[in-house]
Formats: C-alpha cells, structure tokens, sequence
C-alpha cells in the first residue's frame, strides 16, 4: 500500500511538472508573439546615434546596455504597456529628458550597432580623439502649440528657451508687437529644426500643466514637399531639377510619326 502510494505521488508530481512546463512554454510563445507583433508607436523617441525605426528595431538585440550606461535614468526598456516594441529602449522627455552626455555612453555600449556612432558627425576631443558630436545628435523636433504656450499668451516665460543647451540656437525668442495690448512686445519662443537635437529638456521644463513644447520623432514632425517640388534659388536643386529632366527625355516614348502629319509634310 504504501509503494503504491508513494508510486501515485510521484505520478502527481509528475503530471504537474508538466503541465507546468506545458504552461511556461505557452506563455513564452505567446510573449514571444506578443513582442514581435508589437510595433514601436510613431511617437517613440530613441538614444541618441539610433538608426532609422525600421532599422533600428532589427539591430536592436533588446539587451538593455544603453539603459545601463545612461548616467541619468534617461533611458528604459519598453514593456508591453509602453505602446513600443517590448524590450527596446526608449525615453520620454516630460519625465526625464537625454542629458546630452559629451561622451555619449549609451553609444558604445551598443553590442548590436543598432545605437551608430556613425549617425552623427563627430568632433575632434581635447585627447585629439574624434568622437560623435552630441549636439549634432537629430533624435527629434521640439514642436510648440502656441495656443497653449503662455509667451504666446503675451506672460513673459523663456524656460524653455533657457533649459535649451543650445540656447539661442535650437530655440529663439523672436520680438513682436502685442495688437492684442497695443503696448506691450511679446517674446514668442521659435524652434529651428536644423539645429533641434530633441533632447526634450524644454519639454521637461515647461511651466504649463501639459507641456507647450514637445518632442516629436523627426519623420513625425517635418512634412515632404515632394520631388516634384523646386527651389529655383538653390543651386542643388537647379542639378536636381536638370536630373529629372533628363530622365523624363530619356524615358519619354519616340513620336508617333504616323499621327504625327504635321512633322512629316508640314502644313500643306
């Protein structure tokens, strides 16, 4: 009796490692779906050096080594609740803003080449060591709402302009008469997204409730005119223009002499 209990036992015990492992494998499988259905939202702004979404998202191995480097808990790991491909790093510049390290950390410590230091255009360092340039850095574009921004408004407030590390670059502050007042000058802040890292310490700084100033992903915040489109005045886009030209002869279909009367006796 009691072999055949302790035979039952082990049987039980059997069954329910199983199933348990059957469980655990399922649940992986599921995560794992889960995680690769998971897109990054077009509003996920990533470290600085990242490559294009697309690219990024198949270099990234999801090791959670930038994250590590980061001296300020800039970055974090999405998870499935961040609207972000699960295990990818991220950051949210309302919450904690890229700090715009000199050495850029969180770049060599990329095993994956999914953070290039190659993105961005480097600068010779005091060890004549040239490194990348974190102020050349494009993670985003501030973008303003000026019906919610209080200097817009007409109350004198710069803290944006003043949290920018490239202040009096990225951002401006642009005089303009008051016609509300009639008296008094506004000091309307301008980003210039030639020059806008997206760092999003204007974004953090911002007094208003929700923030006035925000960072977009660059592909979201800058608009495309369309080849077709050409600034006459730029000698870049003059060569462009004589390109599409020659292509269009060379592609464009022989007359048809046969319905063409006038080209071949003229108009008699």
């Amino acid at each position: 009796m009691a072999d055949k209990g302790v035979k039952n036992g082990r049987r039980k015990a059997l069954k329910l490692m199983f199933r348990d492992i059957g469980l655990a494998g399922l649940g992986g499988i599921v995560w794992g779906a889960t995680a690769t259905k998971l897109k990054a939202s077009e509003l996920t702004l990533r470290p600085p050096g990242a490559l294009l979404e697309e690219d990024f998202l198949k270099a990234c191995i999801r090791c959670g080594n930038c994250v590590e480097a980061c001296p300020y808990d800039t970055l974090k790991l999405a998870d499935i609740d961040d609207h972000a491909s699960a295990g990818s790093p991220f950051f949210i510049p309302r919450t904690t803003p890229c700090y715009m390290c000199p050495d850029v950390p969180c770049i060599p410590a990329c095993p994956s080449g999914a953070l290039d230091a190659a993105t961005i255009p480097k600068e010779e360092s005091h060890e004549k060591k040239a490194i990348p340039d974190v102020e050349k850095a494009r993670m985003g574009i501030a973008v303003i709402d000026q019906e919610s921004c209080l200097a817009y408004w007409g109350i004198q407030c710069d803290a944006c302009y003043r949290a920018c590390p490239l202040m009096g670059e990225a951002i401006t502050l642009e005089m303009k008469r008051n016609e509300r007042t009639g008296k008094h000058a506004l000091l309307e802040p301008v980003v210039h997204r030639d020059v806008c890292t997206g760092c999003g310490m204007c974004e953090h700084a911002c007094v208003t409730e929700k923030a006035a100033i925000f960072v977009l992903p660059r592909a979201v915040a800058t608009g495309m005119v369309g080849k077709h489109y050409i600034k006459g005045w730029e000698r870049e886009d003059e060569r462009r223009l004589k390109e599409l030209k020659d292509k269009k002869e060379k592609t464009s279909k022989p007359e048809d002499i046969l319905n063409n009367w006038e080209s071949l006796f003229g108009d008699d």
